[in-house]
């Protein structure tokens, strides 16, 4: 496997597709993650429907100085 392959690999499963999976990440109640979202309060964007964001980035959000 070359580098930009083991990239975009790393880089696909750093990617949480539903809100309900973010809530979990960041151990927060399904209502708690929709607001955060909602108001613009999390790194994530919608997409057909749904909530995407990238692991990295929410782990920084919430823990900035990791």
């Amino acid at each position: 496997m070359q580098s930009n392959e083991k990239s975009a690999e790393h880089a696909e499963h750093d990617l949480i597709w539903t809100a309900s999976q973010i809530a979990g990440v960041l151990n927060l109640t399904p209502r708690q993650c929709w607001y955060l979202l909602e108001r613009g309060a999390l790194p994530a964007r919608k997409i057909g429907g749904k909530w995407v964001a990238s692991r990295r980035a929410l782990l920084r959000a919430v823990l900035p100085n990791s």
